[in-house]
C-alpha cells in the first residue's frame, strides 16, 4: 500500500528510470553476446577451413565485445543483487538482513568508486590512441569501467535506500521494481 508523501513521485520516477535502465542493459546484453557470435564463428571458420579468408580484425572487435558484454552482466548483477552477493549468515529477520546488506553494500559502493574515478583516468589515457589490428578507438574498451561504476552506484543508491527504510522500521523488504510493476500500479514505491 502506498502513502501519498511528497518523496512519493521522486520515488516512482527513480524506480522508473531504474527498471529502464536495467531493461536497456538487459537488451545491450543480448545485442553484444549477438554480434560477438559473427567475429568468432570467422575466426574458428577460418582457421578450420579455407572457404573464408583469415581475418586479422575479428581478435580484437571479439576482446572489444567480450569487455563490454562482461561489463553490462556485470552492472545487471548489481541490480540483480546477484554480482558480489554472499549468503554466509544464517536466516536473520528482515531488519537483520537489511543490515547484513548494507554493510556488504558499502562495499561493493567503494569498489563503483573506484572503477569511475580509476576509470575515468583509463579512459583519458586510451582517448586519442587506436587499437593495433583494427585501428579502433582505444577509448570504446576503456570506456566500460567508469559506466559500470556510475551504474552501480546508481542500483546501489535504490536498494541501500530500500536497506535504510526497512532498518528503520518504515518499509516492507522491497521487491525488484521492473517497469510492467510501475505501469500496473503492483510496487508499492
Amino acid at each position: 500500500m502506498a502513502t501519498d508523501s511528497p518523496a512519493q513521485p521522486v520515488a516512482s520516477l527513480w524506480r522508473r528510470f531504474t527498471a529502464a535502465y536495467a531493461a536497456l542493459l538487459s537488451h545491450l546484453v543480448v545485442v553484444s553476446i549477438a554480434i560477438l557470435l559473427i567475429p568468432v564463428s570467422l575466426q574458428i571458420f577460418s582457421r578450420h577451413t579455407d572457404l573464408i579468408p583469415s581475418y586479422i580484425w575479428t581478435e580484437e572487435m571479439a576482446r572489444f565485445l567480450f569487455i563490454w558484454a562482461i561489463a553490462i552482466g556485470a552492472m545487471i548483477g548489481v541490480r540483480e543483487s546477484t554480482h558480489f552477493e554472499v549468503d554466509v549468515m544464517p536466516e536473520l529477520p528482515p531488519r537483520g538482513e537489511a543490515v547484513a546488506r548494507f554493510v556488504g553494500r558499502i562495499g561493493v559502493l567503494v569498489m563503483a568508486c573506484v572503477f569511475v574515478f580509476a576509470g575515468i583516468k583509463f579512459t583519458q589515457f586510451a582517448w586519442f590512441r587506436t587499437s593495433e589490428l583494427a585501428d579502433l578507438p582505444l577509448w570504446l574498451i576503456h570506456l566500460p569501467w567508469p559506466l559500470m561504476g556510475v551504474t552501480w552506484i546508481v542500483f546501489l543508491g535504490e536498494q541501500m535506500l530500500d536497506d535504510i527504510l526497512i532498518m528503520t522500521g518504515r518499509k516492507a523488504p522491497p521487491q525488484k521494481a521492473s517497469l510492467a510493476d510501475i505501469d500496473a500500479g503492483t510496487l508499492n514505491l
